[in-house]
C-alpha cells in the first residue's frame, strides 16, 4: 500500500496571484526603447533645437559655441535612428565649417569695418570708382578683422548645426501631422523641401559606395559630374512619386465654408501677424516698451483664432496622432532653459559672452552659461532610445559525414557491391 506524501497546502497569504496586474506602471526617468506608441513628438525636438540656436545667437564666445555644438552632437549620436533624414547631421556640420571658411575669405578679400593695428599681410588693392566708396577689394589684413570674422562665422555655423540636429532627430512626416489644419498645405511644401537634402545626401553616399566597390574614382570633377546626373534623376523620380501619392490622397481638397467666415479668417490672420510684428518691434525698441507686450499678445491671439478658423477648410483626418507626453515636455523645457540661462547671462555679464576683438582678448568660459548649456543633454537621458536591430548570428556549417571504407574503396576501384548473404 503506497502512501501519498503530505504536500503543504498554500495559505491565503502565500497564494500566488495569477493573471496580469492591472496597476499602471509608474513613470520612470529611465528611457524606454522607442517604438511607434511612445515615439517622442517631433515638435519637442524642434523646440529643443531652437532653444540651443537661440542660446547660440546670444554669444560669440567660441568656447560656449563649441560646447553647444558638442551638446547637440552627443544628443544626435545617442538618439538618432537609421532613417534617411537622420544621416544629414554630418552634412550640416560640413556646411557650418564651409560657412566659417567663406566668412574668413570674404573678410580677407573684401575687408572689414573692424579697425585693427596688428597687420598680418597686405594684398594688392583694386581701385574702384567714386560711386563704390566704402567698398574695397584687397588691402591690408589685420588680426582683429580675422578674429571678428571667425567669431561671427562660428555663431552662424552653430545655428546651422542646431537646425541640423533637429532635422536628424525629428521625422518630417510626423512633424507634418502635428501642424494645424490651416498650415497643412504650406507644411507639406516645407517638409518636402526639408527632406530633399537628406535624401540627396543618402543618394550621393550610395552612388559613391557603388563606384568605390567597382574600383572607380570617387573624387575629382569627372566623378562629381558622373554622380550628379543619377542624383538629379533620382530627385526627379522622387518628386513624381510624391506628386502621385499626394494626388491619390486628395491633396488640395478643401471643404465649403461660408464667405463671411473666409473673410474673417483672412482679417484675423493678417491682423494677428501684423500685431505680432509691431509688438516685437516695440519690445526691441526703447520707446515702445510700454505697449509692446499688449500688442504682441493681442496679435498672437488673433493669429491663433485665424488659424483655428482656417483649419475648418481642411478636410483631412489624422491617423494615430502623436501624443505630447511628459518626456516631450522635458525635452522642450531643456532647450528653453538653455536659451533662458544664456539670455540672462548676456544681461548680467555681456563681456563674457562677447569677448573683445579690439584689442584681442582671450575668451574665457563663464560658469553659469556653461552649466546652462549642459542642460541640453537632458534629451539623451529622457527621450526614448532607438531600438537597435541585433546582428544576425551565422549558423554553424554542417559537419561532413565521413564515408564508409567499403564505399570509398568501391568508388576508387569501380567494383560492383558484393551481394549480401541470405539464409534460407
Amino acid at each position: 500500500m503506497s502512501s501519498t506524501p503530505n504536500l503543504p497546502v498554500p495559505s491565503r497569504r502565500t497564494a500566488v496571484r495569477r493573471g496580469p496586474s492591472r496597476r499602471r506602471p509608474p513613470f520612470v526617468l529611465r528611457a524606454p526603447a522607442a517604438d511607434r506608441s511612445n515615439a517622442l513628438h517631433a515638435g519637442a525636438w524642434w523646440l529643443w533645437a531652437l532653444g540651443l540656436a537661440t542660446a547660440a545667437s546670444r554669444t560669440t564666445n567660441p568656447l560656449l559655441l563649441g560646447l553647444l555644438v558638442a551638446v547637440a552632437g552627443y544628443v544626435v549620436a545617442a538618439r538618432r535612428t537609421d532613417a534617411p533624414w537622420a544621416r544629414s547631421y554630418g552634412a550640416f556640420v560640413a556646411l557650418g565649417l564651409a560657412v566659417i571658411g567663406i566668412r574668413l575669405l570674404f573678410s580677407v578679400f573684401l575687408g572689414s569695418p573692424v579697425p585693427g593695428s596688428h597687420v598680418l599681410f597686405t594684398l594688392p588693392e583694386v581701385p574702384l570708382p567714386d560711386w563704390a566708396r566704402g567698398v574695397r577689394i584687397g588691402g591690408r589684413v589685420t588680426a582683429e578683422q580675422l578674429l571678428f570674422a571667425l567669431y561671427d562665422g562660428g555663431k552662424l555655423a552653430t545655428l546651422l548645426i542646431c537646425v541640423g540636429a533637429a532635422n536628424a532627430l525629428a521625422s518630417p512626416a510626423r512633424l507634418l501631422k502635428s501642424l494645424p489644419g490651416a498650415l497643412y498645405e504650406a507644411g507639406v511644401a516645407v517638409v518636402v523641401a526639408m527632406t530633399f537634402a537628406p535624401n540627396m545626401v543618402a543618394d550621393v553616399r550610395r552612388l559613391r559606395t557603388a563606384r568605390r566597390l567597382r574600383g572607380r574614382p570617387t573624387g575629382g570633377v569627372r566623378a562629381v559630374l558622373q554622380i550628379g546626373l543619377p542624383v538629379l534623376e533620382g530627385a526627379l523620380e522622387r518628386s513624381i512619386a510624391v506628386a502621385a501619392s499626394m494626388d491619390a490622397r486628395g491633396y488640395g481638397r478643401t471643404a465649403d465654408v461660408p464667405r463671411a467666415v473666409a473673410r474673417l479668417t483672412t482679417v484675423l490672420t493678417l491682423g494677428g501677424l501684423l500685431g505680432v510684428c509691431a509688438g516685437s518691434y516695440a519690445l526691441l525698441a526703447a520707446q515702445g516698451a510700454g505697449y509692446g507686450l499688449p500688442v504682441l499678445c493681442a496679435g498672437a491671439v488673433a493669429a491663433l483664432a485665424g488659424l483655428w478658423l482656417g483649419g475648418r477648410r481642411s478636410a483631412r483626418s489624422r491617423y494615430r496622432p502623436d501624443r505630447w507626453g511628459v518626456r516631450a515636455w522635458l525635452v522642450a523645457a531643456s532647450g528653453a532653459a538653455v536659451a533662458v540661462v544664456m539670455i540672462r547671462a548676456g544681461v548680467g555679464d555681456p563681456e563674457a559672452l562677447r569677448p573683445g576683438v579690439v584689442p584681442p582678448t582671450a575668451p574665457t568660459l563663464p560658469l553659469w552659461p556653461a552649466a546652462g548649456a549642459l542642460l541640453g543633454l537632458l534629451p539623451a537621458v529622457v527621450a526614448p532610445a532607438p531600438a537597435s536591430a541585433p546582428l544576425p548570428v551565422p549558423a554553424p556549417p554542417p559537419k561532413p559525414t565521413p564515408p564508409s571504407p567499403s564505399s570509398s574503396t568501391r568508388a576508387v576501384t569501380g567494383d560492383a557491391p558484393e551481394p549480401k548473404e541470405t539464409t534460407p
